[in-house]
C-alpha cells in the first residue's frame, strides 16, 4: 500500500480550513494530517508531525505566513504552498514568499464563496501531488533564493553552446513554476544595451504580474512593464504578458503593436507560451531567439516548432537549475533546442548573442 500524502493546512478562517482540506481529501492519494490557525501553531505542527507539505496562508494572528515560511525554511524545510489573495498586496506578498522559499502559490479571491473555492481543486491538487515528495524542489527553492542577493554578472563566462550572434529583432521568453525567483536572475542579468525588444509570458494570474514586472523593474537596467495593449513596441524593454490575457504582436503600419485578448479562450493557460511565440513568429520569422525554462506541461514546445522552422533559435534551461522540469524538457526531447544551460549563464548566453 502506497503511503499517502501528508499535508498541514494553515489559516486563521475555520472556513478555509475546512474547505481546503475537504478539497485536498478528495483524492485519494492525499490526507490532510492536521490543521494550524496561525503561524506559531504551524511551527510547533511542522516539528511534531512531519508533513510532506504545507498550504499557507499570509495574512493570520499571532504569527503572519511569511515570518512562519522563514521559520520552516530555516528549521525543518519542505515544499510549502502559499494560499494568496488576488489582490495588489497579495501579489506583492506572495513574490516575498517566494523569494524566501515557497516552491508556488495558490491564488484565492478575496471573498469567498463554494463555487469560488471549488475552482482552485484541480490546482491545488497537482501541485500538492507535484510538490510533496520531491526533495529537489527544497533545495533548489533554498538555492534560488540563497543567490538572489548575487545577481548574475552581465558579463559572466558561460560553458554552454554560444548561438550565432547579431542576427535577432526579438527575445521571447515562456516560464512557469518557478518563473518569478527564476526571472529575478535573469532580467537583471541582461545587458541595458540591449538593442530588441523582450516579450515574456509567464503563468500567473491578474494583478500577479504587475507585481512582477514592477519588481523586476526595480533590479533592473532595462524598462520592466506589464504589456498594454495597443501600445508601440519599443526596442530594450522587457514586456510582461498580463495575467489573464494572451500577449501577441502585430504589424500596424511601420510600428509593431501589443495585443492583449482573451482569444483563443480554449488554452489551457492565459497567458499562453505558444499563443506569444506563434504571434512573435508571424511578426519577426527566423529573427527571434526563444527560451524555455522551468514549468510544469509542455507550453510553448508548439511555438518553438514554428521559430525552428522559419529558422530561429532557442535555449532551454537545463534540469539542474530547474524548479520542475517540464516545459523545457519538452523542449530538449524533441530536439529542438539550439543549447541547454543552467538558469545562471542564460543571460551571459543571450547579451553575447542579442
Amino acid at each position: 500500500m502506497i503511503n499517502k500524502i501528508k499535508v498541514l493546512v494553515v489559516d486563521d478562517s475555520a472556513f478555509m480550513r475546512k474547505s481546503l482540506s475537504m478539497l485536498i481529501e478528495s483524492d485519494p492519494a492525499i490526507e490532510v494530517i492536521a490543521t494550524a490557525v496561525d503561524g506559531l501553531d504551524a511551527l510547533n505542527k511542522v516539528k511534531n508531525l512531519r508533513p510532506d507539505i504545507v498550504t499557507l496562508d499570509i495574512e493570520m494572528p499571532k504569527m503572519d505566513g511569511l515570518t512562519a515560511l522563514k521559520h520552516i525554511m530555516k528549521q525543518s524545510p519542505l515544499p510549502v504552498l502559499m494560499v494568496s489573495s488576488l489582490t495588489k498586496e497579495g501579489a506583492e506578498e506572495t513574490l516575498k514568499a517566494l523569494e524566501l522559499g515557497a516552491v508556488d502559490f495558490i491564488p484565492k479571491a478575496s471573498s469567498f464563496v463554494s463555487v469560488a473555492i471549488a475552482d482552485i481543486k484541480v490546482d491545488l491538487i497537482k501541485k500538492i501531488k507535484l510538490f510533496a515528495r520531491e526533495k529537489k524542489v527544497v533545495r533548489q527553492i533554498h538555492n534560488f533564493s540563497k543567490s538572489l542577493s548575487n545577481p548574475i554578472s552581465k558579463s559572466s563566462v558561460t560553458k554552454s553552446k554560444s548561438l550565432p550572434p547579431g542576427k535577432y529583432n526579438a527575445l521571447a521568453m515562456g516560464i512557469s513554476t518557478g518563473g518569478p525567483i527564476s526571472l529575478q536572475k535573469i532580467i537583471p542579468g541582461l545587458s541595458s544595451n540591449l538593442k530588441v525588444p523582450v516579450f515574456v509570458v509567464q503563468h500567473m494570474p491578474p494583478k500577479f504580474t504587475a507585481s512582477l514586472a514592477q519588481r523586476l523593474n526595480s533590479l533592473s537596467s532595462l524598462e520592466v512593464k506589464e504589456a498594454e495593449n495597443n501600445e508601440v513596441v519599443r526596442k530594450g524593454v522587457v514586456y510582461i504578458a498580463k495575467g489573464g490575457f494572451h500577449m501577441k504582436v502585430k504589424k500596424v503600419g511601420v510600428n509593431i503593436v501589443i495585443e492583449t485578448s482573451e482569444m483563443p479562450k480554449e488554452q489551457l493557460h492565459k497567458p499562453s507560451v505558444d499563443v506569444m511565440f506563434e504571434s512573435v513568429e508571424k511578426v519577426y520569422g527566423k529573427n527571434i531567439l526563444s527560451v524555455i525554462m522551468t514549468g510544469m506541461g509542455k507550453d510553448g514546445l508548439e511555438g518553438v516548432k514554428k521559430i525552428k522552422a522559419v529558422g530561429g533559435h532557442c535555449i532551454a534551461q537545463d534540469e539542474n537549475t530547474c524548479v520542475v522540469y517540464g516545459m523545457p524538457r519538452a523542449i530538449v526531447e524533441n530536439g529542438l533546442a539550439d543549447t541547454v544551460a543552467p538558469l545562471e549563464e542564460i543571460p551571459a548566453i543571450i547579451n553575447k548573442a542579442v
